[in-house]
């Protein structure tokens, strides 16, 4: 077994073992790792091309009734600024984004019982009455099977729910009193509902190991999710994790790539947390097979307030602003927007 070889079944089959893929994490090279990107690159680009999908972000709640040790909007931070929207002014950001060229839209929230199923089934009718060619993706993490089914009736496309570990040890050590199997079943809920399903999952958690990657890997390729939303770690100045450092730009650019191997036609966010520990991040993501950006669409007056993590980037840019810059940094890094729905292939008609 070699690094390169491995690389190239990848890139020839779009599979691995688990083995195999452990492997290759623990062995890589920079060379290696320039092929690995190269081969990733040439996958999206015989997929995709050289296009890019915008998401418009909407930042529903900081809410949350889970106490996720790495979160900052964890029930138990009491210094977290807490805030909710109404229908009203999510219809104001959805009406701004589609002037904005923005054909997808991704409400985005912690765990908050304020939005019930009546309360979702509203807001998703009133936008879906509105803009009936846009798709519309939700990430409110775990609820009932019914719930999901709901919201989906209602006109909800997508919903996307990292799985942050697929080893129970580790998911279990980060999310205090919340059993591993809840987050998989609901995964499970919204494929078998007919939700294009988003799974994903952190690089650089505390205590992670790159078996657990490899397992996360696996679980993707399992999976099949239409999205996969791969980010750094990074901590929050309010969480028992604090003081760690925030995983390396490095190591999940090579997961983003392995992905992109292992799914040719799984959308792939370069995210805003790659930036936010790096410059040149969000690029990097693109260059390795990243093809989705999701731009912030939140009032300007509640963007401080969904803190995640430290140092977020571009928390305070302005919408018209920023969907320029981003389309500037997209052409520099080689790319191009692309104005649609941006449904994975295997969803399209």
């Amino acid at each position: 077994m070699n690094v390169i070889d491995i690389i190239n079944k990848l890139y020839s089959e779009n599979d691995a073992s688990k083995e195999e893929l452990l492997y290759l994490l623990d062995n890589i090279n920079e060379e290696e790792k320039n092929l690995l990107i190269e081969k990733a690159h040439e996958t999206r680009m015989r997929t995709y091309s050289n296009k890019v999908y915008l998401r418009g972000l909407i930042e529903l709640t900081s809410f949350c009734k889970k106490d996720c040790l790495y979160c900052g909007l964890r029930r138990s931070n009491k210094s977290a600024e807490r805030y909710r929207l109404n229908i009203d002014e999510v219809l104001e950001c959805v009406r701004k984004g589609d002037k904005l060229g923005y054909k997808t839209f991704v409400l985005q929230g912690g765990e908050d019982a304020y939005y019930t199923d009546d309360v979702m089934v509203e807001i998703i009718t009133a936008i879906k009455n509105e803009f009936p060619n846009n798709a519309l993706t939700l990430s409110l993490g775990e609820r009932s099977y019914e719930s999901y089914e709901k919201m989906f009736k209602a006109g909800a496309d997508r919903y996307l729910l990292r799985h942050e570990s697929a080893s129970k040890k580790l998911y279990e050590s980060i999310h205090p009193g919340e059993p591993y199997e809840v987050r998989f079943n609901c995964l499970k809920n919204l494929k078998e509902i007919g939700y294009q399903a988003g799974a994903g999952f952190m690089v650089g958690i505390p205590n992670q190991t790159n078996e657990d990657l490899a397992n996360d890997l696996r679980f993707v390729k399992e999976f099949e999710p239409a999205m996969c939303g791969i980010g750094p770690f990074i901590p929050h100045k309010d969480t028992p994790l604090k003081d760690y450092p925030h995983g390396s730009l490095e190591k999940t650019v090579i997961c983003l790539a392995i992905v992109r191997l292992l799914l040719p036609k799984v959308l792939l966010p370069a995210t805003t947390a790659l930036s936010s520990i790096d410059k040149n991040g969000r690029n990097a993501g693109l260059k390795a097979g990243g093809n989705v950006i999701m731009p912030n669409l939140s009032p300007m007056s509640v963007r401080k307030k969904y803190s995640l993590y430290n140092n977020k980037a571009y928390i305070l840019d302005e919408d018209a602003e920023y969907r320029r810059l981003t389309e500037e940094k997209i052409k520099e890094a080689g790319f191009e927007v692309e104005i649609t729905r941006g449904d994975n292939p295997d969803f399209r008609g």
